[in-house]
């Protein structure tokens, strides 16, 4: 493993034009010190978890100190927010430190964010405070143990430094890691700038770093929306199915890549509810749980126009067709596997359908409901009453439990042999709103930062039984309801 010294810094982003960036060294805070560190992240970049013992280790990762051989700089992007076009945002309060090639063969994007003021700052200050750090920390993990594509996080590193949001907190920077942070907006602002080259450029610099495969070809950029296209709608489905919703779908939040990042007002469902809202700035629902597959499309086509110069209509067009069918496919499989059923998944819909009509009148909870599943009693005469007893209307779920038991004569296997399937893609635990704040509530206000290292620990093993631990699995208490999250966190 290497020592900070040491990284292997490649910065092939930084080697792009002026144009797409700006060069700038981040702005030092005042006391850093440590917060939580992720070792299975460090991991990724090769970097030897002793390090952190090093004096000078959060000099480095709040910006005071540069890394050794990096090149850091702010990336440059527009966006539709809340579906109005801002011509010009950027990395306001980030600075992407450059990109570190691992030992097998992938470049990580290492990323501070709350380093300082930026060019793209629009009078910000540039920095993040503690509290929304912790919650990306802790998500961007939980949903790779969920295997849902994702940014990573490195470590939290926090200082005294008062900054002010709704009110005075104190500030932190979050190391992230990913393999890009191109987004959509950084096609969109050259597209309305009338800066066709730009555009050119920057698609042909993806698809060599990202998807060489495509290189070469006359219809490389039409493959290349195809490809995005594709992950993107992969990646609402993997959202609906774990009742994750994001709260900022703006176009300058969704990842070139498919990836889940820029975590902010985001939520997991606790009763299933279709038309959740996660963000308190968001009074609307734009993007509520329900409407994120037809924004996935939306954002595509905002993409697909930035594109335009480069890919006839037709054939934009044509790649956008192919969106809905891949989302209800892969939606229709996650379903069908959350109910243990492997045959035929399109067929599954209505049974689907009906069970989540169900669990809406009767508030029941979406992860409880579908991990408890696993242990439905198959057997004609069984009355599964820990089940039934999550619903208010017991006889119409005895109707659909009925129906669910004779699709299940047509699966192969025992009822345990289904469970462990069941057990496999439904989570114990997830990272709910009121455990989040448990862990805020400590960091903030004593100082104490081992709950945050204890959910990262819990919720990197969604699916297992982890004795001792069942209360995180547990249903929110009543003061969560009082819990908002806004763009603010």
């Amino acid at each position: 493993m290497n020592k900070l010294d040491r990284l292997n810094f490649e910065n092939t982003f930084a080697r792009l034009p002026d144009s797409f960036h700006s060069r700038l060294r981040p702005t030092p805070l005042p006391d850093p010190y440590l917060i939580s560190f992720n070792a299975n992240a460090a991991r990724l970049i090769d970097l030897d978890s002793a390090e952190i013992s090093r004096a000078d280790f959060a000099e480095h990762f709040t910006g005071n100190r540069l890394l050794p051989g990096s090149d850091p700089l702010s990336m440059l992007y527009a966006g539709h927010q809340f579906g109005h076009f801002v011509p010009q945002l950027g990395d306001g309060r980030a600075i992407l430190l450059g990109e570190i090639r691992n030992r097998a063969g992938e470049l990580w994007d290492v990323q501070l964010k709350g380093a300082g003021i930026t060019p793209y700052s629009r009078d910000g200050d540039g920095r993040a405070v503690l509290r929304s750090s912790i919650r990306e920390y802790l998500c961007s993990e939980a949903m790779h143990g969920l295997g849902i594509p994702t940014s990573r996080a490195l470590c939290i590193t926090g200082s005294d430094e008062e900054v002010y949001r709704e009110r005075i907190e104190t500030a932190a920077v979050l190391t992230r890691l990913s393999p890009s942070h191109v987004r959509f907006g950084s096609f969109e602002v050259f597209f309305h700038r009338g800066q066709h080259r730009q555009i050119a450029e920057l698609a042909d610099y993806v698809i060599a770093r990202h998807f060489p495969h495509l290189s070469g070809g006359a219809d490389k950029y039409q493959l290349f929306l195809h490809e995005v296209t594709q992950r993107t709608a992969r990646l609402m489905a993997l959202w609906q199915a774990v009742g994750f919703s994001h709260g900022v779908m703006n176009t300058d939040n969704m990842s070139i890549l498919g990836l889940t990042f820029d975590y902010g007002p985001f939520g997991f469902m606790d009763s299933y509810d279709p038309g959740y809202i996660c963000n308190h700035s968001d009074p609307r629902g734009r993007y509520a749980y329900d409407q994120q597959p037809q924004i996935g499309l939306w954002n595509l086509a905002c993409l697909a126009q930035a594109l335009s110069p480069l890919i006839p209509a037709e054939q934009a067009h044509a790649v956008l067709d192919t969106y809905a069918p891949a989302y209800h496919q892969h939606y229709a499989e996650l379903m069908s596997a959350k109910l243990g059923l492997g045959k035929n998944p399109g067929d599954d819909i209505q049974l689907t359908g009906s069970l989540l009509a169900l669990m809406h009148a009767s508030q029941v909870d979406y992860t409880n409901l579908f991990r408890s599943l696993g242990n439905f009693n198959s057997s004609t005469d069984a009355t599964n009453d820990e089940l039934r007893d999550q619903f208010i209307d017991r006889a119409a779920f005895d109707a659909w439990a009925a129906a669910y038991r004779a699709r299940l004569q047509h699966e192969p296997g025992t009822d345990s042999e289904r469970k462990a399937r069941m057990d496999a893609v439904n989570p114990k635990y997830i990272l709910r709103n009121y455990l989040a704040q448990n862990a805020i509530e400590k960091a903030v206000k004593q100082r104490d930062y081992s709950e945050i290292d204890h959910l990262l620990s819990l919720l990197g093993k969604p699916f297992d039984e982890q004795p001792g631990m069942e209360s995180y699995a547990a249903a929110p208490p009543d003061w969560a309801r009082q819990i908002e999250v806004s763009c603010s966190s």
